[in-house]
């Protein structure tokens, strides 16, 4: 039996692709807005594009705030994606001061405009980049996700992990650590979209769906051709 995903459709993500790229990870994918829906759901994914405050607005516009928290405290697997990372922290700076969904402690910071030496670092960070892990290369996601694995990132600001241990990996952007990857026990989310990032993105997915590959053949093929 395909496991069935249930995807936030608040008006601000890539609801399609996600739900493409899950289906083909073998999942079953289903968009909603409904709270019953959302807090019922056995996997949930917060996915986002556009900016911190238009996304928590939209989220309280529907009733969705405190349902997604309390699935937080579920101990069922939940995922943000972009956007959808960054609102689990606490708040940001973006547009002034807002409040996050507060599931992980931490603040959503713009990247510098400026690097060490002065020179101007091009914002938004656009493009693919590389996963770091530092102190997580032996913990399950660098484990999972390997040392070569190439993220498609978009976006102007970044989460600042108030836990260390939150952190599960980053890139490097111009001498900037990016957060890449952020984990604590249910909750896994990534800045960038892995929808967008071929192989590398399913093969998060299927991470999150428990799966070491997924029910597609096709992805299990490639998978092995480019071990």
């Amino acid at each position: 039996m395909k496991k069935q995903v249930v995807i936030v459709d608040y008006g601000m993500g890539n609801v399609f692709s996600v739900s493409r790229a899950l289906e083909f990870c073998g999942a079953e994918a289903l968009l909603s807005a409904d709270a019953d829906v959302i807090e019922g759901a056995q996997y949930l994914i917060l996915p986002g594009v556009g900016a911190f405050p238009d996304g928590m607005q939209e989220l309280s516009g529907r009733g969705l705030v405190e349902p997604l928290r309390r699935y937080a405290r579920s101990g069922k697997p939940l995922l943000g994606i972009c956007l959808g990372m960054q609102m689990f922290f606490q708040s940001t700076e973006e547009f002034g001061f807002h409040e996050g969904l507060g599931i992980l402690p931490g603040m959503v910071k713009q990247i510098p405009d400026r690097k060490a030496d002065g020179s101007l670092r091009r914002i938004p960070h656009i493009g693919w980049n590389r996963l770091l892990y530092g102190a997580a290369k032996d913990g399950a996601i660098a484990t999972a996700l390997g040392d070569n694995f190439w993220g498609y990132f978009v976006h102007s600001f970044a989460a600042e992990t108030a836990k260390p241990e939150h952190r599960l990996a980053y890139c490097d952007y111009d001498g900037f650590e990016v957060t890449a990857v952020v984990g604590s026990e249910n909750i896994l989310g990534c800045q960038f979209h892995p929808e967008k990032s071929g192989l590398a993105g399913l093969k998060l997915l299927a991470r999150f769906l428990g799966e070491e590959t997924t029910a597609n053949p096709a992805f299990q093929t490639e998978l092995a051709a480019r071990k």
